[in-house]
């Protein structure tokens, strides 16, 4: 996220916290998404980019170990706030303030959307270094037919085709497991991946996986 995101949402997290900051303003497929890949997590997670923290507190009543980050002061301020029960502390995509091969899983939704497209890349491999062996990642953001900026709400965000974030995550060295794409009245077109790092890699680090069978785009109701 850029210095001018983070100011961006800064000035506005009370009123984001209010629109979007709780679960029964998220779309039912987004949630039984993000809960089928966390019951898979038997390790430390970390929510990145975690706003006003209501994704973190759901994956803690889940029962993980999980932390949320995020690099906007004033968003932390309002997720201790209300999630007292949780854990929050400053840190971004770029960096997640852990050790490499620490964590089971990254949640990292819609998290990548104010990121300089040239900078996706090395974001992505922080996040394949955070993740251990047999750990993965679950990545929301918006859709479209080319890599794209767009007028956000907040500030400005990108678009990105699903098979070209797919394509990032692999060259991150982790392997594709499932792409999902849906366009729902009156939202933007969202689309989500999961990947995982591979549980063996050589000595000479990992080559270009080949991807799990890809399942046929999900749809859902927002």
């Amino acid at each position: 996220m850029t210095a001018d995101a983070v100011r961006a949402y800064g000035a506005r997290a009370t009123e984001y916290a209010d629109l979007l900051g709780r679960m029964d303003a998220v779309a039912d497929a987004d949630r039984s998404l993000v809960l089928r890949w966390a019951r898979e997590r038997s390790g430390p997670v970390v929510d990145a980019g975690c706003g006003p923290g209501h994704w973190t507190d759901l994956l803690r009543r889940e029962g993980l170990d999980v932390e949320g980050v995020d690099p906007t002061p004033e968003m932390l301020a309002l997720a201790r706030d209300r999630f007292p029960a949780c854990r929050f502390r400053p840190g971004r995509l770029e960096d997640l303030g852990v050790p490499d091969a620490s964590l089971d899983g990254v949640l990292a939704w819609f998290s990548v959307i104010h990121t300089a497209p040239e900078d996706v890349p090395a974001a992505l491999a922080a996040v394949a270094r955070a993740l251990r062996p047999g750990g993965s990642v679950l990545l929301g953001f918006f859709t479209g037919t080319v890599v794209e900026p767009f007028d956000h709400a907040v500030t400005t965000a990108h678009r990105w085709p699903v098979d070209a974030l797919a394509d990032r995550l692999r060259d991150a060295g982790l392997v594709v497991r499932e792409t999902h794409a849906r366009t729902d009245p009156g939202v933007r077109p969202q689309g989500a991946v999961v990947a995982d790092r591979p549980v063996r890699v050589s000595s000479s680090g990992p080559p270009r996986p080949a991807d799990a069978a890809r399942p046929a785009p999900a749809r859902g109701r927002r």
